[in-house]
């Protein structure tokens, strides 16, 4: 397979390094196309694939075409764009907010899949949902899902409405927990910790935590629930979240992701 990636930025090169890595494309057969050009100099030092800096017909020569643009920058990349896809070429979109239907619009082309990642795709161990047109064939479906496995796990939406609220919670949902976290170390902190220590004590009680919730076959309410015994300094802390309304807070954070999503579309 052939592809071309369009935005070599964080999120466009966790999708190609994961597609060299798992042998998915060979560096000769991956286009990296980027414009700025000290980010070009640095991955043609790094030999990462093929580096250009135009949208030019060469192009027209790959399978699969990744956007990995901001959404801003979509319109002066896709009337580039538009003047060499060719018919049967598959482009994948990563780009937040635009529905699949304007990108079609935009391109005159009907074989789009729209994708939401996350940024533990650095590490192989991304959260991704992806919604396909119509036009698009199962085996289309099937070859992007795996390509898309290779940065961590991928789920399939029937719905491509769910994709903002995909965004919102998933593809934002990285900051909520770096935020969580920073907040609860600067607590320990407060509390008179130098910044290491609580840290050291914050994040390995993070990952102690989410393995015991994978493993457990207790529900979340039952596993707060086993921490948080009557009259202790658990439910202390969470009687305190509930008056100040964290998790409200929390879900009314991550709905007006959702609702920016939809605006960036527009």
């Amino acid at each position: 397979m052939k592809i071309a990636i369009i935005g070599c930025g964080n999120m466009g090169m966790a999708f190609a390094n994961s597609f060299i890595q798992y042998n998915l494309v060979s560096k000769e057969d991956l286009l990296l196309i980027e414009k700025n050009k000290e980010r070009g100099d640095i991955l043609q030092e790094q030999k990462a694939g093929v580096v250009v800096d135009t949208i030019s017909e060469r192009v027209g020569g790959v399978d699969l075409i990744i956007l990995s643009v901001k959404p801003q920058d979509y319109p002066s990349v896709s009337s580039e764009l538009a003047k060499v896809i060719q018919p049967g070429q598959l482009i994948l979109s990563i780009m937040a907010g635009i529905p699949i239907a304007q990108i079609q619009l935009s391109l005159g082309h009907a074989l789009i899949i729209r994708a939401m990642p996350n940024t533990p795709a650095l590490l192989g161990m991304g959260m991704t949902a992806f919604a396909a047109a119509g036009t698009v064939g199962l085996s289309d479906i099937r070859k992007v899902e795996n390509l898309i496995n290779s940065t961590g796990r991928a789920v399939f939406l029937e719905d491509e409405s769910l994709l903002d609220a995909v965004t919102g919670l998933s593809g934002s949902g990285p900051a909520y927990f770096f935020y969580l976290i920073k907040s609860m170390i600067d607590a320990g902190v407060a509390m008179g910790f130098d910044a290491a220590m609580s840290a050291l004590l914050v994040k390995q009680t993070m990952l102690g935590s989410y393995h015991l919730m994978q493993t457990s076959d207790k529900s979340l309410d039952e596993l707060i629930q086993a921490v948080a015994s009557k009259g202790g300094t658990t439910e202390a802390a969470l009687k305190t979240f509930g008056e100040l309304g964290v998790g409200t807070g929390l879900q009314q954070g991550i709905f007006a992701a959702r609702d920016r999503a939809v605006e960036l579309a527009k």
